[in-house]
């Protein structure tokens, strides 16, 4: 396992540089994000993609830089035309694990089902997940870098808000459709006024805080 030695700052596009450099050996690889570390409740999601180099759906980018329209169009075609392994951990696993731990843990857990072995996981961010069934790189800013971390962002994104609007089904009053779980102020504005949810993370402070205070 290995860290990149070149840390970048600037990117125009994430491109498929390295996964070719790769495939001209013979090696598989695939692309890791996850999408959730920051809100206050629902699951973490994280994503392992295989790029089908023959259809590389156009308009790869970080999650974050595309609209829900394009994202939503993206994911299909990704779905359609990739391997994809998806894995998630839970506000219970988060309390367990932190949510750095439960975090890693998810990105080995979707490389791990995919339906093909990869040889090498691009991994987006500064660590390496233990327990990958492959060797892993770590790559700072990676859905900016690699459009196999660009794909796999897009996934893990679209899959948790569609978590999220299942979540504000069950609990409409949250607005969780719309905040995705952040601390907006609506939302900060329920949770002192109905208290958390089982969507919400008890270790993060502001939810230990009022369930303390709800104690």
């Amino acid at each position: 396992m290995a860290k990149s030695d070149s840390q970048p700052t600037l990117f125009d596009a994430p491109d498929f540089s390295i996964e070719e450099q790769q495939n001209a050996k013979g090696l598989i690889v695939c692309g890791v994000d996850e999408a959730g570390r920051g809100p206050l409740a629902g699951p973490v999601v994280t994503a392992a993609v295989v790029l089908n180099p023959d259809h590389i759906p156009e308009g790869l980018n970080d999650s974050k830089k595309l609209s829900e329209k394009k994202r939503d169009a993206l994911y299909d075609l990704i779905m359609q035309y990739a391997h994809v392994g998806i894995a998630s951990a839970s506000p219970d696993v988060i309390f367990e694990k932190n949510i750095r731990g439960a975090t890693l843990h998810a990105m080995a857990q979707s490389v791990k089902s995919l339906a093909v072995k990869p040889d090498l996981a691009l991994i987006d961010g500064r660590d390496i997940p233990p327990g990958l069934p492959c060797r892993g790189e770590a790559l700072i800013k990676g859905d900016s870098r690699s459009l196999s971390i660009a794909a796999a962002s897009i996934i893990a994104k679209v899959t948790r808000d569609r978590m999220c609007e299942v979540m504000d089904k069950q609990h409409p009053e949250y607005g969780f459709a719309r905040h995705k779980g952040y601390g907006t102020a609506a939302h900060m504005h329920e949770l002192e006024t109905h208290g958390a949810t089982v969507h919400h993370r008890a270790d993060f402070r502001p939810i230990a805080e009022i369930l303390e205070r709800k104690n």
